[in-house]
């Protein structure tokens, strides 16, 4: 049936839904499927669908059910835009606190819409939150000013954190593993868990977290400076993560504040981040977001987009996610990414479709990898425009042609570069690691700097 004199209300301005500040707002992409209704009856029933709505009429509706209608405020039957307006009052809240939970935000806004008959696909691009609502999230409760603060840096504008995942993506057993981790320390800052890594058989975590412990401190002896690990806790069992998570600190002792707990956010869901968010505080929140492509990608036309990902992030309180690397990687995706990066940094953003103030949440750390490596990382800092982030490169590490403490040194080298703004070709002249970076990725040097054999004598 036709919803739309219900669930539609093209009058509404969106500058008075933002002023009132009572709604959500979101925009998505859709396209009705044939054989059904108009663009405007379909949005009407899919915007019901997301709210209060049924297929038929009810006796339980009441003046406050209507009052709480989500609505169609904007449509563009040309571009498939469709804007809704979801009442605050729709969502659910915690009974022990209050807070707000990204679950109830899901639910609504991509719930039974995203199987709904009379539509070909609807994608979300963007949404916006009032500050009532906004506030209710818990927000990140470390940044990466805490792993700078480690790092022995400046707190505001503590630069790039040079990091690596231990390959290959499966891991290792523990002693080689922990090995691994040593070599890389030598040279560099920050080493995550793949995400399959965690308790495998021929890798028991009591095993390698114990090595891994002793490996750190012996690079922090070697070198004098500190270093840091992202242990994947990820579980189905939210009493298995903090089980983890307990272990890991109990072993590390003096060096806790050394170490982020990675979460597979995406495949886990908003239970798994809030767990460890709320158990563990005091640590560095590292939202992975594995498995994510399925509904993010360009190639979905259905579920979000991987910028509506990150901002929920944030409002779970993932203190660094995975964001791509803007199309300067292997991994999918585009120089206008950096939108997703501002998004999740910045106090005051603006996505594709609304500009969010974030009233001063914390902000959340853009984690970049995917086949970068030190070639690559200049073009990355000039593209967003600072290197306040961190970079997990494997292969660009480990893939160095001397190894991995000269792979991290190079990775340190092309930030040093990006910031005096060198040319990379001669730079590499004077910094050893760096130029044999050339040689070590010879596909990539020959595409972003032709010439650099003659230039560099080999």
């Amino acid at each position: 049936m036709d919803q739309s004199d219900r669930y539609a209300n093209l009058g509404l301005k969106e500058a008075d839904l933002m002023a009132g500040g009572r709604h959500v707002l979101v925009a998505y992409i859709m396209k009705p499927k044939a054989g059904f209704g108009g663009f405007l009856e379909t949005a009407a029933h899919f915007a019901a669908e997301s709210s209060t709505g049924t297929n038929v009429e009810v006796s339980t509706t009441d003046d406050f059910t209507r009052g709480v209608d989500a609505l169609v405020y904007e449509i563009n039957e040309a571009t498939g835009l469709m804007k809704i307006a979801y009442p605050v009052e729709l969502f659910d809240h915690n009974i022990t606190d209050g807070r707000a939970m990204i679950c109830s935000f899901l639910t609504l806004t991509i719930g039974n819409n995203q199987g709904m008959g009379d539509v070909e696909y609807a994608k979300m691009h963007d949404f916006w939150v009032p500050p009532v609502y906004l506030n209710a999230f818990d927000g990140p409760s470390t940044t990466i000013a805490d792993l700078w603060r480690v790092l022995g840096r400046p707190h505001v504008n503590g630069g790039f954190i040079v990091g690596t995942i231990i390959k290959p993506k499966l891991g290792l057993r523990p002693k080689p593993f922990a090995d691994a981790c040593y070599d890389f320390w030598l040279g560099g800052d920050f080493i995550k868990n793949d995400e399959p890594q965690g308790n495998q058989i021929f890798a028991p975590m009591r095993e390698t977290v114990k090595l891994v412990s002793d490996a750190m401190k012996r690079a922090q002896d070697k070198t004098g400076m500190a270093k840091l690990f992202s242990f994947n806790i990820t579980a189905d069992d939210h009493y298995e993560m903090v089980a983890r998570g307990e272990y890991i600190l109990e072993v590390f002792g003096e060096n806790a504040r050394h170490v982020a707990f990675l979460v597979d956010g995406y495949v886990t869901g908003p239970a798994a981040i809030t767990t460890a968010r709320r158990r563990f505080p005091d640590q560095y929140l590292h939202y992975h977001r594995a498995g994510h492509g399925a509904v993010t990608s360009p190639q979905s036309m259905r579920g979000y987009t991987a910028f509506v990902l990150s901002k929920m992030a944030r409002l779970q309180g993932a203190s660094g996610i995975h964001t791509g690397t803007m199309s300067f990687g292997k991994m999918e995706g585009e120089a206008s990414d950096k939108l997703m990066a501002f998004m999740i940094t910045d106090d005051v953003a603006m996505g594709p479709y609304f500009k969010q103030e974030w009233n001063g949440m914390n902000p959340t750390t853009p984690i970049i990898s995917g086949g970068m490596n030190a070639l690559r990382m200049p073009g990355f800092f000039k593209n967003l425009g600072h290197s306040n982030l961190i970079l997990t490169a494997g292969g660009g590490a480990f893939g160095h042609i001397d190894g991995a403490i000269a792979g991290a040194t190079s990775l340190r080298q092309a930030e040093q570069c990006w910031k005096s703004g060198a040319d990379p070709i001669e730079f590499a002249k004077s910094h050893r690691e760096f130029a044999r970076a050339f040689e070590s990725f010879p596909g990539d040097a020959d595409k972003l700097y032709p010439g650099w054999r003659k230039a560099l004598g080999v």
